[in-house]
C-alpha cells in the first residue's frame, strides 16, 4: 500500500501528538518520538525507498537535493507556519533516503520555564567570558542556549552573533540587534566564522557547537579578550567537559591552553531530559559549575578530578552535581527512583544524598545545601528537547 500522506501531514501529526521527533526510513512505518520513547503510526503503511525520496525531496531546494547526493548527508533548518520551525537530518541507510526531523517550538521558552538555575540566569549579563552548555545529543542544550539568548536580547542593547549548523530557533532584533549565520549557507565552517567573528564587532556570540580545535581555541580567545561566548559540547558533565576542550590541544599548547581556559570559564552547564513522573512530559536536570577561584586554580593545576568535590561543598553560591539535582526532583515526587538511578552518576552517592534530605526534612531543616532551585511537584513545565 502506497503513502498517501506528505510531508506536511506528517508534520502536522508529530504535532498533534507532543513528539519531538518524525522518523522516516525504508522498511518501517513512520515513527515519533514522544515523550522520549518512539511511537510508530500504525494506521499507516510500511514506508519504500520510493516512499522516503519522495517525502525528502519534497523539502528541499535543487542544490540542496544535489548537495545531499553528493554528500551523502545534509542538515538544514525549515519553517512551516502554523507548526513552527524543524531541525532535518536527511542521510543514507541501505542506499535509501532517511530523515529524523527534531519539531522546535513556535515560541522561545523562557528560563523559568525550563527550570535553569537561578545563578546561571545572573551570568548570561556578564561583560565577558566563557558559558558552556553540555550534554548528549537531544538533552535540550539548544533549547536552553535559546532561552538565554533570548533573555538577554528582551534585556540589554547589545550585538549578538550566532553560529549555528543549522539555524534552529529564529530570533528577532529587540533591544539588540541580533544576527544569525548558519554553517554551510552563511560560512563554510565554524572554525572559518570563528576567525571572521571579531571583525564583525560583536558583544556576545554564541557557537552551536564547539568541535575542533579551531573553534575551541578562537572561542577562549574571544571569551578573554572582551566578550562574552556561549557554546555546547557533547559531554556528561562538568568536569568531563573541561577535559574534552584540554584534550583537544597537542601536548605542549595544554598548560598554555588550561591557563587561558581558567582565566575565561564561568559557568559549565550540564544537562539531561527525564521522564516526569507527576504528569506526563519531560523536563532538565541540570549540573552547574561556576568559575570561582577554587575552579580555576584546579583547572590551572590540571586537577580536575577534584571539582566534582567542590562543586558539592559550594552549594551555597548555586553550584550542584547531577546527583544533588536528580535527588531534589525525587524528593519532590517529579521523577521515579528508577529514573534517578538511570540518570546518576553514582548510585551510591545519589542514594546517600536522598538519606541525608530525608534525614534534614525530618529534623525540619530547610537548609538546602545544593543550591538547587527545586521545583514543586505541580510546577508548570513545558520543556522541549533540543
Amino acid at each position: 500500500m502506497a503513502l498517501n500522506e506528505t510531508i506536511l501531514e506528517l508534520l502536522v501529526r508529530l504535532h498533534e501528538e507532543n513528539g519531538s521527533d518524525l522518523h522516516i526510513t525504508v522498511g518501517a512505518k513512520p515513527a515519533a518520538r514522544v515523550y522520549g520513547k518512539i511511537k510508530r503510526m500504525e494506521d499507516l503503511p510500511v514506508l519504500t525507498s520510493e516512499d522516503t525520496r519522495g517525502l525528502a525531496y519534497s523539502m528541499v531546494r535543487e542544490e540542496q537535493r544535489k548537495r545531499f547526493e553528493n554528500e551523502k548527508e545534509l542538515d538544514f533548518g525549515y519553517e512551516q507556519e502554523g507548526l513552527g520551525r524543524f531541525r532535518c537530518n536527511f542521510y543514507f541507510q541501505r542506499g535509501s533516503v532517511a530523515m529524523a526531523i527534531r519539531a522546535l517550538p513556535l515560541k522561545i521558552p523562557t528560563m523559568e520555564e525550563i527550570l535553569l538555575p537561578e545563578v546561571v540566569r545572573d551570568k548570561i549579563f556578564l561583560p565577558r567570558g566563557l558559558i558552556l552548555v553540555t550534554g548528549p545529543t537531544g538533552s535540550g542544550k539548544t533549547t536552553s542556549l535559546a532561552a538565554m539568548i533570548n533573555k538577554v536580547n528582551e534585556t540589554v542593547p547589545e550585538h549578538i552573533i550566532t553560529l549555528e549548523d543549522p539555524i534552529e530557533f529564529s530570533h528577532s532584533h529587540q533591544k539588540c540587534l541580533i544576527n544569525q549565520r548558519e554553517i554551510g549557507e552563511d560560512s563554510f565552517s565554524f572554525g572559518e566564522a570563528m576567525r571572521r567573528v571579531l571583525r564583525e564587532d560583536p558583544d556576545i556570540i554564541m557557537v552551536g557547537e564547539m568541535r575542533d580545535l579551531e573553534t575551541m581555541s578562537a572561542s577562549i580567545t574571544a571569551a578573554e579578550t572582551g566578550h562574552l561566548v556561549f557554546g555546547t559540547i557533547h559531554t556528561i558533565n562538568a568536569p568531563m567537559s573541561i577535559e574534552r576542550i584540554i584534550d583537544v590541544f597537542p601536548a605542549e599548547q595544554q598548560p598554555m591552553i588550561r591557563a587561558q581556559l581558567a582565566n575565561a570559564l564561568e559557568v559549565v552547564m550540564s544537562q539531561t531530559l527525564l521522564q516526569r513522573s507527576d504528569r506526563p512530559g519531560r523536563l532538565a536536570a541540570f549540573e552547574v559549575m561556576l568559575g570561582v577561584p577554587a575552579v580555576r586554580n584546579l583547572v590551572r593545576e590540571n586537577k580536575i578530578y577534584q571539582i566534582h568535590s567542590t562543586m558539592m561543598t559550594h552549594g551555597r553560591i548555586g553550584m550542584q552535581t547531577m546527583d544533588q539535582c536528580l535527588r531534589d526532583y525525587y524528593i519532590a515526587g517529579l521523577i521515579t527512583l528508577d529514573t534517578a538511578l538511570e540518570k546518576c552518576h553514582s548510585p551510591k552517592e545519589f542514594r546517600n544524598l536522598v538519606s541525608a534530605r530525608e534525614k534534614e526534612m525530618e529534623e525540619g531543616s530547610d537548609d538546602r545545601g545544593s543550591g538547587s532551585d527545586t521545583p514543586e511537584k505541580g510546577s508548570s513545565m513545558g520543556f522541549v528537547p533540543q
